[in-house]
């Protein structure tokens, strides 16, 4: 495990009182490693959803598991067909899904077939029942198949043509979704293997905070970075170890950083971290592990502390709401998805228009609460959310994105194209 110091080494023009955002997540993929592979679990399919995979998860069946239709219709050999010449054949029977047909299919004849259902080995295309014609003499049916619809191999599944057995169906490292959790249970397997939840433990600090249920107070604010933090947390499928609001005292933040370091797997706090603030934390963060303290080219969220107490990887964001969230999108979700042993990869940015001009100065990244729509003409286009002041916390509720404007940018004028980072469903 390297400490704090080897990574700095590593890493070139490190100064921690002036970080890019780049060296920010290129110093975390070093600090974090995913979760020991023998702390795995198997889970029954109903608790499997948003795990992550702890081995691939290999078929044992081919899927499908035979020739069938695609649709409802006739099945027939195409070798039969003429370019332009209806073809009419004889119904020699009707074969149904969840079985196969017993009888055969001769030369001249055609096999009125279910969606799913088996075709027989002589059998290769599929005519769809609406655009044919049925006619029944007697004992006789006959099926009339107008020209120029159909090719060879037509309406039909092949064998394995999704999985054949033995091939990969998912990969360790993925998320299981509910189209994962639907694949796996085609393949008739219950339960899967996967990391288990990465624990966080998380708290609050400061004497101005208060917890909810208490009396308003003058200078005082209600804690909702906890709140936020859970349901980022939440969201993101690890266990929350919630530890409350810790004053600014000593021995309170002494005990809270150890209990954490032995429950968690990593611990986020917010405030604390910034210039002028009491230095309680910092002093705490300091005394019980390997932790650096940096000044970041970013805003919202510039001040942010970060290292190792115990075991336990520590997250310490700045107070103010927006930027809690702004370094928890950049920073803390990557790293704790690494943990987790995901192999999941950072969504691509959308392009859209700007509908407004963005004073910028280069040499920092920004991040503006967004809302993308579309254009009349079908193009994406953004505007912010109007204020954006960091403790402006409707403006995450009003956006669906960050307008990302990077490092080495300057101002944007209205129709210039700019990155956004989409929610996603993670805020």
């Amino acid at each position: 495990m390297k400490s704090l110091d080897d990574i700095a080494a590593a890493l070139q023009g490190y100064d921690p009182q002036a970080l890019s955002v780049q060296q920010v997540g290129d110093f975390l993929a070093q600090l974090t490693y995913p979760l020991p592979a023998s702390e795995a679990q198997d889970v029954f399919l109903f608790d499997a959803l948003g795990r992550v995979l702890a081995q691939d998860v290999i078929s044992p069946i081919s899927v499908p598991a035979h020739n069938n239709s695609a649709m409802d219709g006739f099945a027939f050999d195409a070798a039969q067909l003429q370019a332009d010449q209806p073809l009419t054949l004889r119904l020699a029977g009707t074969a149904l899904a969840g079985k196969a047909w017993q009888g055969k299919v001769n030369a001249g004849e055609c096999l009125k077939i279910m969606t799913g259902a088996i075709l027989p080995d002589n059998l290769d295309t599929v005519a769809p029942q609406e655009f044919c014609q049925v006619h029944s003499d007697h004992d006789v049916t006959t099926v009339t198949i107008p020209p120029k619809l159909l090719k060879a191999g037509d309406n039909r599944r092949l064998l394995g043509e999704d999985l054949m057995q033995g091939q990969a169906a998912l990969q360790a490292g993925q998320h299981l979704t509910p189209a994962a959790l639907g694949l796996i249970a085609s393949l008739g397997l219950p339960d899967v293997r996967v990391h288990r939840r990465l624990r966080v433990a998380y708290f609050s600090t400061g004497d101005e905070v208060m917890s909810l249920g208490e009396s308003p107070r003058e200078g005082a604010v209600y804690d909702s970075n906890r709140f936020t933090v859970f349901g980022l947390l939440t969201r993101l499928g690890c266990e929350v170890i919630d530890m409350g609001v810790v004053r600014d005292e000593p021995a309170l933040l002494e005990a809270a950083f150890a209990k954490a370091a032995q429950a968690a797997d990593a611990i986020i706090t917010s405030g604390g971290v910034s210039v002028g603030e009491a230095d309680f934390t910092k002093t705490m963060m300091k005394k019980l592990g390997d932790v650096a303290f940096w000044k970041i080219a970013m805003r919202p969220g510039r001040p942010m502390a970060v290292g190792r107490i115990g075991q336990s990887v520590l997250f310490g964001l700045p107070g103010n709401p927006v930027a809690v969230m702004v370094t928890f999108l950049a920073f803390v979700r990557p790293a704790l998805l690494r943990m987790m042993g995901s192999s999941a990869q950072p969504a691509p940015m959308l392009r859209a228009k700007c509908l407004e001009p963005l004073r910028k100065k280069a040499g920092r990244t920004e991040y503006q609460r967004g809302f993308v729509s579309s254009a009349p003409d079908g193009t994406l286009q953004v505007r912010t959310t109007g204020n954006q002041g960091s403790g402006v916390l409707s403006s995450m509720v009003q956006g669906n994105g960050l307008i990302v404007l990077h490092h080495a940018q300057g101002n944007v004028a209205i129709g210039d194209e700019v990155d956004v980072m989409m929610f996603e469903g993670a805020i």
